[in-house]
């Protein structure tokens, strides 16, 4: 099994012990953009043509809600 298959699969049990680098990474393999915050904000918003933008936090630990957003787009997206 890959890293990123692991990485996936933590994600799917909604494991709290999730980095937002480790989230990032997904949905950067997935085709999305990460874009900076600007002014000070902890966000970083994360496109991808014809899908809704999606922000996530940069915290640790990162809060289950981040963590859930990015298992539906796993779902979605067949995983």
């Amino acid at each position: 099994m890959s890293k990123l298959e692991k990485l996936i699969e933590e994600i799917m049990e909604a494991n709290k012990d999730l980095r937002f680098e480790e989230l990032a990474k997904v949905l950067v393999k997935l085709g999305y953009s990460q874009n900076q915050p600007k002014g000070g904000s902890s966000h970083y918003i994360f496109r991808k043509p014809g899908f809704a933008p999606i922000s996530l936090k940069k915290d640790f630990p990162m809060d289950v809600a981040y963590i859930k957003i990015v298992r539906e787009i796993l779902t979605e997206e067949g995983f």
